[in-house]
């Protein structure tokens, strides 16, 4: 420009050059226009009143910029610093902080402190993405196109030399959002990060060899730096590749057929979901990022997959945050452990062969169907809709539940002693009882005789007031026990199962037999009392998501979504839990004031678990999966393998190690004997009649369960453990019992100062499905400091 000379307002001197460059901004619209229109107005002679008149804009906004152009001249029109601001805003940014906020501080005001926006900017892009709180309506992510449906989910990722591609699923129904908080974290996708960078320093540059940490961080010719000095980037070109060149065309073929078989892959297991393909990145030439296309998709695939790129105003990198934020808040099933094993998915990756034409991420997680099934009607003698398990018993306070549990635990007891042993005034305990007397949760015995004043009335649990359905999975049997309010057993059936029955077919039996011991029961259980069904089933599980993952003796079910499948069976409160911890939970609830105290459970299954009753309550740990033995046993016993892992010990899956052992030692199997189960017995009856080999065997495994008893001791403090589960038998009860008592109170550092009981559980071989029934009464009617908000988190109503 040959001349930047600011004109005076009024004095009609901008030079030609200068009124060009000036109505060429006025013509082309956006911020510009105004400010160009301003001094273009203001060097005619006009006012500043009529100048905010023509432009409609303020006199503030007016004055701000001809005093720009005063001071500055056309440069001060261009540029506005803005301090502690981006100059572009990452829509994927404030959505992430938005839905990931803790607390419940995700206001558009606290989203816009924390990242230097104005309040307005944040609350714009909220409503671009239909994140507004207080209305029902479902987020929709604007992609390009936008992403039809209401209800997204992550369902996969596809990374190669040339490409990533986010596979997402929609549907048109919303589905029901999480009910407490969000199930994923800053460290989860912290994580992520960490190793989406080492997954992309080990991709190959298109039409060269492995691209290195410093090219990665370059970006791509074509594009942007992914993010500079970790700034939010913005535009056009934000989704380009990490890589450098131009592909090969062979190489683009190549990632062409391996992109659609992957895809085709993702159609056959979701076919549930409409599946889009959302590039993230793109290195292949000729990609037109305005329609979306169906990817081609061999004959055998229903529903095409369709393609889509990432929102202009956001990077690849931050949209992939909010798709997880946006997925992991919406659907419980989304969970931490999906996201980490996408996480190590892409370590693998990164720690694969780059040169190897394989070398790919084609991450996909496991089927949803349950879950998006669950809405929809099927039969209602299918599903036993009496049972409609809508909690009819709704506690109003803390204090109702600590009334409730000291009549628990005291099993008969009067008002002046719930009032002694509660802290509670006698008008509170009076005001209680008689609510819960109304609604039949408490009644009322024969008056006791009094030395003074009038005769007492105490009062007790009602049984019949609620009962709860418990399923118990194992790899040989299925156990279904409806019980009451008392812990009585009302009525129980069990059904074979092989390990290797297809998992459509298993859940099927496990939903069967469910019906088949409602159905019986049916006469003693009113519909309005039951309360729901707790599942018991072998870890590690990923309660969250309701997700059995690699259970012993059980790997044609690993990753199955067991929750939301039953789900779709049962229209009533589901909850699942391990065995051991579900045994522990029922040991608490039946035991009463025998189990008013801290303890640890010894499941005796297929495999040794522990159920932690801590500090009044179940104790689940941070992914509800506290309690496994075996690696405590191994440590204590000193085995590991050679890589230093501790050891997965015979002796800590009793119907397996048992009969081994004794047949070791010289005890012929029992001709009857078939299945593990059945010789496992056979040990036990011989053990039982003086059989030295068998027991030999018995104790032999008694003494490595007592050593990781010793540990659990030692480490907890305890002065309780139980032992109980379908292999501590009576036959057997004895010497386990013998044995883990010795261990416990010889070797403790601290035997000086404490006792610890070994004590037969209080529930039948069938602890982990009764247990799992209890689970549903602990769930509603234990106090917690938590109080509500915990109880609606594990107790979800239909």
């Amino acid at each position: 420009m040959s001349d930047t000379r600011p004109a005076e307002p009024g004095d009609g001197t901008l030079s030609p050059e200068l009124r060009a460059v000036l109505r060429r901004w006025a013509d082309e619209g956006g911020p510009l226009a105004t400010r160009a229109g301003v001094v273009l107005l203001a060097a005619d002679g006009l006012r500043d009143a009529e100048i905010s008149r023509r432009l409609g804009v303020s006199r503030q906004t007016v004055g701000s910029w001809r005093q720009r152009w005063t001071s500055a001249g056309i440069d001060g029109l261009e540029h506005r610093p803005r301090t502690g601001r981006p100059a572009t805003v990452d829509e994927a940014e404030v959505v992430t902080r938005t839905l990931l906020a803790p607390g419940g501080s995700g206001a558009s005001r606290a989203v816009a402190r924390e990242l230097g926006l104005s309040h307005a900017t944040v609350a714009g892009i909220r409503r671009r993405w239909r994140l507004v709180p207080d209305e029902p309506v479902a987020p929709s992510v604007p992609t390009r196109p936008i992403l039809p449906g209401a209800d997204v989910w992550v369902m996969g990722l596809y990374v190669d030399g040339l490409r990533g591609v986010l596979l997402a699923g929609t549907r048109l129904v919303p589905s029901t959002p999480a009910t407490a908080g969000t199930v994923i974290g800053a460290d989860v996708l912290a994580g992520l990060d960490r190793s989406l960078d080492a997954a992309l320093a080990s991709t190959p540059r298109p039409g060269s060899g492995p691209a290195t940490g410093a090219e990665r961080a370059a970006g791509s010719d074509h594009g942007p730096d992914p993010e500079p000095n970790g700034a939010p980037v913005s535009g056009p070109n934000a989704s380009d590749g990490p890589g450098r060149g131009s592909p090969r065309r062979a190489d683009v073929v190549a990632s062409d057929r391996a992109l659609a078989g992957y895809l085709a892959q993702a159609s056959r297991r979701h076919p549930d979901l409409a599946l889009h393909a959302i590039a993230l990145w793109d290195a292949a030439p000729g990609e037109d990022p305005a329609p979306a296309t169906e990817v081609p998709q061999p004959p055998d695939v229903r529903a095409p997959v369709t393609r889509h790129h990432i929102p202009a105003r956001s990077t690849w990198r931050t949209f992939l945050r909010a798709m997880i934020a946006l997925d992991s808040t919406s659907h419980p099933e989304s969970s931490r452990r999906v996201y980490l094993d996408l996480a190590a998915e892409l370590e693998r990756y990164a720690a694969g062969d780059a040169a190897d034409p394989q070398h790919t991420v084609r991450w996909l997680r496991e089927n949803v169907a349950g879950h998006l099934g669950a809405e929809e009607t099927a039969d209602s003698s299918a599903r036993g809709h009496t049972w409609s398990g809508v909690n009819q018993i709704d506690l109003g306070s803390f204090n109702e539940c600590v009334v409730i549990e000291t009549v628990r635990l005291s099993g008969t007891i009067t008002r002046g002693e719930i009032a002694h042993r509660t802290g509670l005034t006698q008008q509170s305990v009076s005001r209680i009882a008689r609510s819960l007397l109304d609604r039949g949760i408490l009644i009322e015995d024969a008056q006791l005789r009094a030395t003074s004043g009038k005769p007492r009335t105490p009062v007790r649990l009602r049984g019949a007031a609620a009962h709860a359905l418990g399923i118990h999975i194992d790899p040989e049997l299925l156990t279904a026990v409806v019980i009451d309010l008392d812990g009585a057993i009302v009525c129980t059936r069990t059904r074979s199962v092989s390990a290797d029955t297809d998992p459509a077919e298993f859940v099927e039996r496990v939903a069967a037999l469910g019906r088949r011991t409602l159905a019986e029961a049916s006469g003693a259980v009113r519909p309005e009392g039951f309360l729901g069904i707790g599942v018991a089933v072998p870890g590690p599980v990923d309660i969250a998501s309701g997700t059995v993952l690699g259970p012993p003796l059980m790997s044609a079910w690993g990753d199955l979504p067991l929750l939301y499948l039953l789900k779709d069976h049962f229209p009533c409160p589901v909850i699942m839990e391990k065995d051991s911890t579900a045994a522990a939970a029922g040991e608490r609830w039946i035991g009463r004031d025998r189990r008013a105290r801290d303890f640890a459970y010894l499941y005796l299954g297929t495999g040794v678990g522990t159920g932690l009753y801590l500090n009044g309550d179940i104790y689940r740990g941070v992914s509800s999966n506290a309690g496994e033995f075996g690696q405590l046993c191994a440590i204590a016993l000193g085995r590991v393998d050679e890589d230093g892992r501790p050891e997965i010990l015979p002796e800590c899956n009793p119907p397996v190690s048992v009969p081994d052992l004794a047949a070791r030692g010289g005890l012929r199997p029992a001709a009857t004997a078939s299945g593990s189960t059945a010789a496992y017995l056979a040990v036990g009856r011989a053990a039982a009649a003086g059989d030295r080999a068998a027991t030999a065997a018995v104790l032999e495994v008694a003494r490595a369960v007592g050593r990781g008893a010793l540990g659990l001791t030692d480490l907890l403090d305890i002065d309780l453990i139980v032992l109980g589960g379908p292999f501590f038998t009576d036959d057997v009860a004895d010497f386990y019992l013998s044995e883990i008592a010795r261990t416990v109170n010889e070797f403790p550092t601290a035997r000086r100062l404490r006792r610890v009981e070994v004590e037969p559980s209080v529930l039948s071989a069938g602890a982990a499905a009764v247990g799992a029934a209890s689970t549903i009464f602990h769930a509603t009617f234990t106090p917690r400091l938590r109080g509500r908000e915990t109880r609606a988190r594990h107790l979800p109503t239909s």
